[in-house]
């Protein structure tokens, strides 16, 4: 479980590559990424796929709905879900000095009555009464420094998530790699939400797979989720046709 003691929180820094600004926490692992001429979208392909949840739901209730990220990264969930949706979003970073990098080299927006970015431990977080079953989005995506597992990862954990989750939500998560410790997290996610729940993109070419769990577990067919990601694509920069080749349910 992540703590706050400061001795553990790594430093952040930055660099940059033709168009795109990368963040790190202390070494050349990338943590995140931004466009520098279109700071508000998502650059990275596994951080677009963190949010199929938009499959699943009616793209004109999109704008009422809340979503939440726990680990900031670079601000891209945050800041698409804020200004390209228009929903209410909170964010919860444990390392103040994420905040603070995204808010000076990521065009993280102060916050406002629909934006929230708070200082905290995802693991109390989850756990906490105030959010359960208020969020409609929950995008996990918890690597520490090294990004070689990721930091919250049990049964409880997940079940925390879920609960956070209205009757309609969804979580995606972030593994990296289809190894050993995938295979135990998607069995942790099947205990807290029923493995009928739970669909999974084919890896990135960087290898990433992003897991999505469904609170309340529905039968979509094939057709319906093309409609529905041309619908997407056709109202925000997300290349959401694109994830129906590559997205199903996943079959422990």
């Amino acid at each position: 479980m992540a703590t706050h003691k400061k001795q553990q929180l790594p430093d952040v820094n930055f660099s940059e590559y033709g168009p795109v600004r990368y963040l790190h926490l202390g070494t050349e692992w990338i943590q995140g990424s931004m466009l520098i001429d279109k700071p508000f979208d998502i650059e990275l392909e596994y951080v677009q796929r963190m949010m199929a949840w938009l499959l699943f739901v009616e793209p004109d209730r999109v704008a009422k709905l809340h979503a939440m990220q726990l680990g900031l990264g670079s601000a891209a969930l945050t800041k698409f879900c804020h200004k390209h949706l228009r929903m209410k979003t909170t964010a919860i970073e444990l390392n103040p000095q994420v905040i603070a990098a995204c808010r000076l080299w990521f065009k993280l927006p102060a916050d406002t009555a629909k934006l929230n970015v708070v200082l905290g431990d995802a693991a109390e977080v989850a756990k906490h009464a105030h959010w359960q079953g208020q969020i409609d989005a929950l995008q996990v995506d918890l690597y520490d420094h090294e990004a070689a597992s990721p930091v919250l990862d049990s049964a409880e954990f997940y079940a925390d998530c879920r609960r956070l989750l209205t009757d309609d939500g969804c979580m995606t998560v972030n593994l990296f790699g289809r190894s050993s410790s995938f295979a135990q997290s998607v069995e942790k996610m099947a205990q807290a939400f029923g493995a009928d729940a739970l669909w999974a993109f084919k890896p990135t070419r960087e290898g990433n797979t992003i897991v999505l769990a469904q609170r309340t577990p529905k039968v979509v067919k094939r057709a319906e989720l093309m409609a529905r990601a041309e619908a997407i694509q056709a109202r925000w920069p997300l290349p959401a046709t694109k994830w129906v080749r590559v997205f199903k349910p996943l079959s422990l």
